[in-house]
């Protein structure tokens, strides 16, 4: 058994599986708590239109010798300005905001692309991700941007728990709520970005909702559900790894599809779970003094 173990896990005494891992791990306590308020807000389109959103950013810095992940971060932030500025000025609602500039940021992206002679194979890298390509400085990075997620949500905690009760009521306590939903899409926009080298823009959105999916079948209080997709992403980051070096799979994919796995079994388990818990025993009607 333990020689099993051994064996299973062996891959991780490499030094880039190491880093992938850590980069990863990283990745998903940043998307546990994004993804709690993602799905909470029922914003995955968000997060899904600034995923493909990265695409021009990151083709043109690939083109012209930048790092790639400046040219998404940029993208993705000007998308997040670009919804913003079409619901105020354009009188617009916020689904249609992020549906245009979704199709216009994809298409200059595919316009970029298509006029590069030799983007194959970084095309691949920008749709799939390249999480056993982590470096020590994009562990550093990864960390300082965890870092600067939870700290934005714990000091904006208050205000996004009344965003998501009631805007009204976040208005009347003086919690700002339009500040406090621009906290939340840069949240969204930094785990995406965050994310990008891990699983590729395509799979982004499934490490970003499927642990906290997977979380809420256990838990409704925020805090415990965030720290729980955490926990679950990790897990997923490293069935992942260990799928794709023993399977000879896409590690990115690999990753993606472990969270949509885990937040199928918790399904499947909370399922299991309700149907083996005995039924509540209706009290008795007490006699009336009438009937006595």
């Amino acid at each position: 058994m333990t020689f099993l173990v051994d064996g299973l896990l062996e891959p991780f005494t490499l030094a880039f599986l190491q880093r992938a891992l850590l980069g990863g791990t990283l990745v998903a306590v940043l998307c546990g708590v994004v993804g709690t308020w993602v799905v909470v807000r029922g914003m995955a389109f968000l997060g899904e239109a600034l995923a493909h959103g990265m695409l021009p950013g990151v083709a043109l810095a690939t083109v012209l010798g930048a790092p790639a992940l400046v040219g998404g971060a940029l993208s993705a932030v000007v998308m997040s300005l670009g919804i913003g500025v079409l619901q105020r000025r354009g009188s617009l609602s916020y689904d249609t905001s992020i549906g245009l500039l979704f199709v216009s940021m994809l298409a200059l992206g595919v316009i970029v692309i298509s006029h590069s002679g030799s983007f194959a194979t970084d095309a691949t890298a920008i749709l799939f991700g390249d999480i056993l390509a982590i470096a020590p400085v994009d562990v550093v990075l990864l960390a300082g941007a965890a870092a600067v997620g939870l700290a934005v949500a714990i000091l904006a905690h208050r205000p996004l728990v009344a965003l998501a009760v009631d805007p009204r009521i976040a208005a009347v306590l003086g919690l700002r709520p339009r500040l406090a939903q621009a906290a939340l899409v840069g949240l969204v926009t930094l785990a995406v970005v965050a994310s990008y080298q891990a699983v590729g823009s395509l799979l982004v959105v499934g490490l970003l909702l499927a642990p906290a999916v997977a979380a809420g079948h256990w838990t409704v209080r925020l805090p415990t559900r965030m720290a729980l997709a955490a926990a679950l992403g990790t897990v997923a980051v490293a069935t992942g790894l260990l799928v794709s070096w023993h399977a000879a799979t896409a590690a990115g994919a690999s990753v993606a599809a472990s969270a949509i796995a885990i937040a199928c079994l918790s399904w499947l388990l909370r399922r299991g779970v309700a149907a083996l818990r005995p039924a509540p025993v209706p009290a008795r009607a007490e006699r009336s003094p009438a009937a006595a």
